[in-house]
C-alpha cells in the first residue's frame, strides 16, 4: 500500500511527528477550545489553523530541501546531498514559530 514511497528514517520520523501533533492538537482542542487571536499572520486565527499553515510551511521547506540538494551539494562543494535533517529541523522550527507567534 505505502510501496509508491521512499520510506527513510527522516520521512517516517516527519510523519510520525504530524500524526502526534495532530492527536495532541485534538486533546488540547477538546480541553481548552480555542479562540481566534492576530499574530504576525495577516488573519485572525485559531490554533488548528496556525498548525494547517505551519504544516504546510514545513512540507514546502522540505520539498525545496530536497529539490535543491544538488544544487547546495554544488554550491558548497560538499561530497554527498547535505542531510534532510536540517530541513527537519528548519521546518520544525518555523512551525513552532506559527503556531507561537502566528
Amino acid at each position: 500500500m505505502f510501496n509508491w514511497m521512499v520510506w527513510t528514517t527522516p520521512v517516517a520520523v516527519f510523519f510520525c511527528c504530524i500524526a502526534l501533533l495532530l492527536v495532541g492538537m485534538t486533546i488540547w482542542e477538546l480541553r481548552s477550545p480555542t479562540t481566534l487571536r492576530r499574530g504576525w499572520l495577516p488573519i485572525a486565527t485559531t490554533r488548528g489553523d496556525r498548525l494547517f499553515i505551519g504544516l504546510l510551511l514545513a512540507a514546502y521547506i522540505n520539498l525545496a530541501f530536497v529539490g535543491m540538494g544538488g544544487w547546495l551539494q554544488d554550491m558548497l562543494s560538499l561530497d554527498a546531498e547535505p542531510s534532510v535533517w536540517i530541513s527537519f529541523v528548519i521546518s520544525m522550527a518555523v512551525l513552532v514559530l506559527v503556531m507561537r507567534k502566528g
